[in-house]
């Protein structure tokens, strides 16, 4: 049975909602799930699972990673996960410029540990609707079918 690591931050509740979407369906999978608020776990324990997830906001004009989060950004950097997939979600307000960059930074940060891509990313306007539970849903299928395609 695969493991998966959910780290995420909520300001308002909509990116915990969403980490909560992607946990059940990942267990409807078979798949162990662990979901942790940032400020409770650490990039490290990354290390530990098949399946690394990240869910953020992004804050303000500038599409800035949420105060919380930038300690385990910085440290998700000095990670080798070679042989494991990711996927990052998250909740933003598309009235700004910068909608769920910190999304796309979460990716890249990813990218640059050597993990595979398991799923595109999922980018909520404000609180999730039926699309976005479709697309969540979706996400989580995907990251159980690469990580099971890593095993082989």
């Amino acid at each position: 049975m695969s493991k998966a690591l959910i780290v995420y931050t909520s300001m308002t509740g909509n990116t915990k909602t969403c980490a909560h979407i992607v946990e059940d369906k990942l267990k409807e999978l078979g798949v162990r799930v662990t979901v942790k608020d940032c400020t409770q776990a650490g990039a490290d324990e990354f290390m530990d699972v098949d399946i690394c997830i990240v869910g953020t906001y992004t804050y303000g004009d500038y599409g800035n990673l949420p105060n919380e989060m930038v300690n385990f950004y910085e440290d998700l950097a000095s990670l080798k996960l070679k042989g494991k997939v990711f996927g990052v979600f998250g909740s933003g307000d598309s009235y700004y410029p910068q909608f769920c960059k910190a999304v796309d930074d979460f990716t890249d940060q990813f990218i640059k540990t050597g993990a595979t891509v398991g799923a595109d990313c999922v980018k909520v306007d404000l609180s999730p609707n039926m699309e976005d539970l479709a697309n969540l849903h979706a996400f989580a299928k995907s990251l159980d079918w690469w990580q099971k395609r890593m095993v082989v």
